[in-house]
């Protein structure tokens, strides 16, 4: 088994992760940090960000990623590919973690910032239409749906978001949202509202996705009437939420209801060496601003901690 060492191991290079870097490294910590991809994390899956700090006129997000990924290098922060699989071992004499491809590193504190994956319908055709008109980002795949009819499920600021920047390229976007009213931020709603290009479609769910090699239609159970449409489009963007990366993360380490890591202030979990940052955590904002202070505040804390 290869084996690395390092004084902090942070999983995840998104925002979080790379501010945990940061400031890790500046505070002379020998800093690694393990993305399964490449930097940026869900950032990736975004065309545009307008409410980060800094930037007001916007900035693309691969951007915005490419400046935090300089800014972190610059401190000589090392960076390895990998996906973990398990956690093991304590403060008092140091973690292993175990990596996929028979890899492991060895520290005294741990960042998890693995963020989070787009929740699924869990309906008939999702899975087998993937990748064939089912998709979960708009910014991969929009562009493959050129003058045609598309709908984005939900109504949470990532998916009017979404829904926003799908019409550039659809001829036109249904928003299909199991209740009668928006959840987004006002902003996103005023300019959903007033974009021509999108149609909603309110007190709706998904029942099936139609289609055999590529998406035909949804079929839609109106909540209210307790009646079912199809609805004839070419594909479907889903944006119901998100459920944490955290499959290797101990049992001990205490989540909330929904599976999100539990900590305080300090970004401490419930295990002493174990601390968390971003999306993976429970909190009511998940934002980049709000990853960024995540994983600051959490490098800050391991720190302290190793003196």
């Amino acid at each position: 088994m290869g084996i690395e060492r390092a004084d902090v191991l942070i999983l995840g290079a998104g925002p979080a992760g790379m501010a945990a870097a940061l400031y890790a490294s500046r505070a002379k910590l020998d800093t690694l940090f393990v993305e399964r991809l490449s930097p940026g994390g869900q950032m990736l899956w975004t065309h545009w960000v307008e409410n980060y700090l800094g930037f007001p006129d916007g900035i693309q997000a691969f951007e915005l990623v490419d400046k935090m990924a300089e800014h972190c290098r610059k401190f000589g922060i090392r960076e390895m590919s990998g996906e973990a699989t398990a956690i093991n071992g304590d403060a008092k004499s140091g973690f292993e973690v175990v990596f996929a491809g028979d890899i492991s590193v060895r520290c005294r504190a741990v960042i998890i910032a693995t963020g989070a994956s787009p929740k699924r319908l869990d309906v008939p055709g999702e899975v087998e239409l993937t990748g064939k008109g089912v998709s979960y980002c708009a910014t991969c795949d929009g562009a493959f749906f050129r003058d045609q009819v598309v709908a984005v499920i939900g109504g949470g600021d990532t998916a009017i978001e979404e829904a926003l920047f799908l019409t550039r390229f659809a001829s036109k976007v249904y928003v299909v949202h199991r209740r009668d009213s928006l959840r987004a931020t006002k902003i996103l709603q005023e300019r959903a509202f007033a974009n021509p290009k999108l149609e909603f479609v309110w007190d709706s769910v998904v029942e099936r996705i139609v289609g055999d090699d590529a998406v035909k239609a949804v079929s839609l159970l109106n909540k209210k009437s307790g009646t079912t449409t199809d609805l004839a489009l070419d594909g479907v963007f889903v944006f119901i939420g998100m459920d944490p990366n955290l499959a290797f993360v101990p049992e001990t380490v205490k989540r909330d209801e929904s599976g999100f890591i539990l900590t305080d202030a300090w970004m401490k979990t419930s295990v002493p060496g174990i601390f968390a940052a971003g999306d993976c955590c429970s909190k009511p904002l998940r934002q980049i601003i709000t990853a960024v202070s995540d994983g600051a505040t959490a490098a800050f804390a391991v720190s302290h901690m190793l003196g």
